[in-house]
């Protein structure tokens, strides 16, 4: 792999004459933060700051700066979508992402051909333009569940465990998915996944790849990720299996009259089959503001598994396969071939005349921000697996810091996905510094943020029931008026420690779509709420999400 270089934004060697609007934003980010020049390098990311050692108090994270991405992008190498990977690619560059991975379907043709072909795409793409980062990935089927991102950091045998990992513990490969026989949501079945995320760790330790990370994909989408799988392939491994989408791909499905009556954003258009989890009521089956009911829910999935006290990411991203209002079409295949021989569609053809899409382009809507301490594979990563991410709709910010600290110390406190360590009864400060969006999006329209949320879950300890998916003592606990309010500005939000460790999130949104969340008005008076089918314009409801803090009480019970 060539030499890693700087992205224009950040690269002080380049004048902000040659960037773009995106790109001159960025800079100006980078450099309120105290990051421009030398302080953002290259190489692997610098170890996170002792957040909370277990010995003593307080915690101060690292400063950062937010990488864009999207690990979840399909090509002509998944069976099911349209685009060569350098229509991805150049999307992605246009959208200003930093980071993407091809994340391709599972599939014999894949397997024993496809990969093979898209690494060399990969190679070089890295070696023309070092400035941009590309994951080679794998949309594994997950045995008696739906789907996962999988991807590896560069090197020699990145393709290889891809896969050889496909071939040994790939679900619909196997017959034991949701595709496959009547029986496929079995005892046996859920066994081989947490045996595949196994061996996936054990690739890790052994040093066969330097990294490798594991995002549930889109897992309310069918409702057969039932609470326990998600719990068990986090427990199976938790330092590769990270988290889920907290918003699926597929935000323009319900653009109305765009493909129909009954239309929801992500394509979540399914009621419970006879595979699905019986635990889930109806109403998990849509998609609120966007995002997934696991997510947007307070007190609910997600919450559940913070409160126990152990990080569980959420993600947005494109899971482009057919953009709206696109004039592409695939092509036709040659007498003789098919998916299965060549592991790879035809290249598509434009017809001048729009074609059936629910999808954005990488970054045009949809964008997971990721902290980093340097600029490289690895530092995304890491990033990832600290769990320093923000989500947002339709471009909805420029920036997002979040910072938690003790109102005695004088350090800058501890950040999205770490841990601060406080005693019972001391207070603490919550502050939040937006910055505005400060151009239009892609749909021409200039964001504008109308409030802020914090919600906030006791830390309870392991459940019991491992299927459970309420956490009864999470709420919205503050809510701010922003709008109207523009560029940077930093919210500060008192908070006190009982006797027991919490966590806090945040949420925001452009308040034109809310209303009383799903357990009540007492838990969430003003959450997202689920659109009219088939009159979902994703551009006017627009929300963020960030990952938690988590504070430990020392002597908390």
């Amino acid at each position: 792999m060539t030499e890693q270089q700087l992205p224009e934004w950040a690269d002080p060697a380049v004048a902000p004459a040659h960037l773009d609007a995106q790109g001159l934003s960025r800079r100006q980010l980078l450099c309120r933060a105290g990051l421009f020049g030398a302080a953002f390098a290259l190489g692997p990311a610098a170890a996170p700051a002792l957040a909370a050692d277990g010995r003593r108090l307080g915690g101060h994270d690292p400063r950062l700066a937010y990488l864009v991405g999207d690990h979840h992008v399909h090509s002509v190498y998944s069976h099911d979508a349209k685009y060569t990977f350098s229509q991805q690619a150049t999307a992605a560059a246009r959208y200003g992402l930093d980071w993407m991975v091809f994340n391709e379907h599972s599939n014999f043709g894949h397997a024993y051909y496809g990969a093979a072909m898209e690494h060399r795409e990969i190679l070089r793409a890295r070696a023309e333009n070092p400035r941009r980062l590309i994951f080679q990935g794998l949309e594994w089927y997950i045995p008696a569940a739906e789907h996962c991102t999988v991807f590896a950091a560069p090197g020699p045998h990145e393709v290889d465990l891809l896969t050889r990992f496909e071939l040994a513990h790939d679900g619909k490969l196997l017959g034991y998915d949701k595709g496959g026989a009547a029986d496929a949501d079995t005892a046996r079945n859920e066994a081989h996944a947490v045996k595949a995320i196994k061996w996936l760790a054990e690739q890790r330790r052994n040093g066969y790849v330097d990294d490798v990370l594991v995002l549930a994909n889109h897992p309310l989408r069918l409702g057969i990720d039932s609470p326990h799988e998600l719990r068990a392939w986090r427990d199976a491994a938790p330092e590769i299996v990270i988290g889920m989408e907290g918003a699926p791909g597929a935000q323009g499905a319900a653009i109305p009259a765009l493909r129909g009556s009954a239309s929801i954003r992500g394509e979540y258009e399914n009621r419970p089959s006879a595979q699905s989890w019986s635990g889930y009521p109806a109403d998990a089956y849509v998609t609120y503001g966007g995002f997934d009911w696991a997510t947007a829910t307070v007190g609910g999935l997600w919450d559940s598994m913070l409160a126990e006290g152990r990080l569980f990411s959420i993600t947005s991203n494109s899971d482009n396969h057919r953009t709206v209002f696109d004039t592409w079409k695939n092509g036709d295949w040659a007498p003789g071939r098919n998916f299965d021989n060549t592991g790879k569609l035809p290249d598509p053809v434009d017809t001048d005349t729009a074609q059936p899409g629910s999808d954005f382009w990488p970054g045009e809507f949809s964008r997971t921000h990721v902290g980093v301490t340097g600029y490289g594979y690895r530092s995304v990563m890491a990033g990832l697996r600290a769990g320093r991410v923000w989500v947002d709709h339709g471009h909805l910010l420029d920036g997002l810091d979040v910072r938690v600290k003790r109102d005695c110390d004088a350090g800058p406190g501890v950040t999205l996905g770490g841990r601060l360590r406080v005693r019972a009864g001391e207070r603490i400060t919550l502050s939040v510094t937006v910055t505005t969006a400060s151009r239009p999006n892609p749909q021409g329209i200039l964001p504008q943020l109308a409030q802020v949320d914090v919600v906030r879950g006791a830390v309870r300890g392991p459940v019991a029931d491992r299927d459970t998916w309420r956490a009864p003592d999470t709420r919205v606990v503050h809510t701010t008026d922003v709008s109207g309010r523009a560029g940077t500005y930093t919210l500060r939000v008192p908070l006190t420690a009982g006797d027991e460790s919490f966590y806090v999130r945040l949420r925001g949104s452009d308040g034109n779509r809310h209303g009383t969340g799903y357990l009540g008005a007492a838990v969430d008076p003003h959450g997202p709420i689920p659109h009219e089918p088939g009159n979902g314009d994703p551009w006017a409801d627009t929300w963020f999400y960030s990952n938690p803090v988590f504070v430990d009480v020392t002597g908390a019970r």
